[in-house]
């Protein structure tokens, strides 16, 4: 049986079918032109999702568990069961360098092509999303500083600043450098009205092409009460996209039962948190618990098996071994694949004898 292998992942059967019977239609659509496509060899390059997930595992009293390994977890795609591609932790987590070393090399060592690649987290992406509202105007400096506090926190990751109130203001691109965050976190003013998930879809855009693990990290003083879409877009979105999504707001957001539930759904489609703080002590205690949840993620990823489903798919991530059912897992439940095309280009001659190509897109 033909196969075409996409960077890791092998089309077969009904779906490799459906690609020639479109080959077949693009050259008979030819008509006068049919010498002149022989003449000119195609690649056909397909869209190939890599699905990322952020996992937590906690137990009963909601503390980390670390040091899991890659057969201690199971993911289902429509209960479809899915292979473990990459395998990444934290380098505060309990596998240290020697042990990362070791599995890598058993895995070179086999020669098995299917093997896990195992490494620490190589790359993470954070964004800050700062409520500038006019709900804002009590506790503006406390809110600057809990800010500063965790951007210095957050060692090895690039971060960008975003403010909003009825605009979104991108005041520092993404960047290592805690002077300039500080700066930019310094530099914002108060505004007017809240436009949170109008701010919040464009910051998720943002981080939908970047690689590696990407967070958002919002700190609300209130209700939304001038955005044009809908808090279930960004979670869609977020979910699509594999950002997650904390929250920090305070008492008067939580006082609003229309907005902690939809903060609460936001965060917890795309695998976060929200956190309801009282005064700044707490805000700086939320600010806190998020870092620690984000050196505590395990990161996940595969290419999905042929599914016919070209819309929501569920995902289920579960751990094996009864010893191990007792802990608890949080990450996003499912995605909507994304459209994508298959396009035909012409290669070089020297090409010519080659079969078709396929390339892989995030």
């Amino acid at each position: 049986m033909t196969k075409l292998r996409t960077h890791g992942y092998i089309m077969t059967g009904k779906l490799f079918s459906r690609l020639g019977a479109f080959c077949c239609l693009a050259f008979l659509q030819g008509g006068g032109t049919k010498h002149a496509a022989q003449d000119v060899p195609l690649n056909l390059r397909v869209n190939v999702v890599l699905v990322q997930l952020n996992v937590a595992v906690t137990d009963n009293k909601g503390n980390y568990v670390t040091g899991l390994r890659p057969e201690d977890f199971s993911i289902a795609e429509d209960k479809i069961p899915e292979k473990i591609s990459t395998f990444e932790e934290s380098s505060e987590l309990g596998h240290g360098a020697m042990e990362v070393a070791r599995r890598q090399e058993d895995a070179a060592r086999t020669g098995d092509p299917k093997a896990i690649t195992i490494s620490r987290v190589s790359e993470s992406n954070l964004f800050i999303l700062f409520d500038t509202s006019n709900y804002m105007y009590r506790t503006f400096v406390f809110a600057q500083d809990a800010i500063a506090d965790f951007i210095r926190s957050m060692n090895d990751t690039k971060i960008a600043f975003y403010s909003y109130s009825r605009n979104l203001s991108r005041a520092t691109s993404l960047s290592s450098d805690p002077y300039r965050l500080i700066s930019g976190v310094r530099s914002t003013v108060a505004g007017d009205e809240a436009a949170l998930y109008n701010s919040l879809l464009l910051t998720v855009k943002d981080a939908s092409p970047l690689k590696g693990r990407k967070a958002i990290v919002v700190f609300s003083n209130g209700p939304d009460n001038a955005s044009s879409v809908p808090p279930e877009d960004v979670a869609e979105l977020a979910q699509s996209n594999g950002t997650i999504i904390y929250i920090i707001s305070t008492r008067e957001a939580q006082e609003d039962p229309v907005s902690a539930a939809a903060f609460e759904r936001v965060s917890r489609a795309s695998g976060g948190k929200a956190y309801f703080a009282r005064d700044w002590r707490r805000e700086k205690q939320a600010f806190t618990a998020i870092r620690q949840d984000l050196v505590h993620l395990y990161t996940l990823s595969y290419y999905p098996q042929p599914n016919p489903n070209r819309g929501w798919r569920s995902i289920k991530v579960s751990l094996v071994g009864k010893e191990l059912q007792k802990y608890h897992i949080r990450t996003r439940d499912g995605y909507r694949l994304q459209p994508s095309a298959a396009t035909y280009e012409p290669v070089a001659s020297s090409e010519a004898n080659g079969s078709p190509t396929a390339t892989a897109s995030n």
